[in-house]
């Protein structure tokens, strides 16, 4: 039996996790919506492909350019969150912009945007609701009190939704990864081992998105965490 064909938004589709889970759904057939920051990353034009530019950080433009969005493709039956990005330090390390920044973007923006979408999932037949969250959304970690608090926000924030959307066809699930081997850590003092069992790699999660999104519509896929078989953190000298 071949998957219903899906209209998926993708959030951070232009690198690491995101593009990985554009490319995996174009790949079955799905039509993708991939919204960016930067349209240019996306240098040629595909099949089944939308690329949208919207700066997710800046939250007092987004309801507008929401609603553009939402009347612009009202197919929209499912939507994964994986835009985001870290930092991490002791808290006095941040600067009060700072930590309403990461936070902005790791949380208030997911809000907003399954707020502008969700009315219209509610109608629909089917439709999923996808976060890509963290291992620090399980445990906090030292040097990591903002961004572990971004991510457990993004849980708390499934955990109730699942509930509210309990009697509609709407599924929420999220998926927490461990360590994977993308750009994410180019900014970063630490990054995983050298070795294949130290890190996922991006199609890893790309795969795991997919088994949701194509799982039978009358089950829910509460939380999924996803981790390498050996924890290795290498610190950058």
């Amino acid at each position: 039996m071949h998957a219903i064909k899906r209209t998926v938004l993708v959030t951070g589709a232009s690198s690491g996790i995101g593009r990985a889970i554009a490319r995996n759904l174009l790949d079955q057939g799905h039509h993708v919506i991939g919204l960016s920051r930067d349209r240019t990353r996306f240098s040629r034009p595909m099949a089944n492909f939308s690329p949208v530019r919207m700066d997710l950080s800046r939250l007092p433009e987004l309801p507008q350019k929401l609603r553009e969005l939402a009347q612009a493709f009202p197919d929209i039956d499912a939507v994964v969150f994986s835009a985001g990005r870290g930092q991490f330090g002791s808290v006095e390390e941040f600067s009060y912009e700072q930590i309403e920044a990461l936070m902005a973007l790791n949380f208030t923006s997911q809000a907003f945007l399954t707020r502008a979408l969700l009315p219209s999932l509610k109608r629909k037949a089917r439709g999923d609701l996808i976060f890509i969250g963290s291992e620090a959304a399980l445990k906090g970690s030292r040097k990591g009190a903002v961004y572990c608090a971004s991510k457990f926000a993004m849980r708390g924030f499934t955990q109730a939704l699942r509930e509210e959307c309990g009697r509609s066809h709407v599924r929420v699930c999220l998926i927490n990864p461990g360590m994977v081997k993308t750009e994410f850590f180019e900014q970063l003092a630490f990054e995983p081992g050298d070795e294949a069992s130290n890190y996922l790699l991006p199609e890893d999660v790309a795969e795991t998105v997919a088994y949701v999104l194509n799982a039978r519509g009358e089950i829910v896929i509460d939380e999924i965490n996803l981790n390498p078989m050996n924890k290795v953190v290498k610190f950058k000298k």
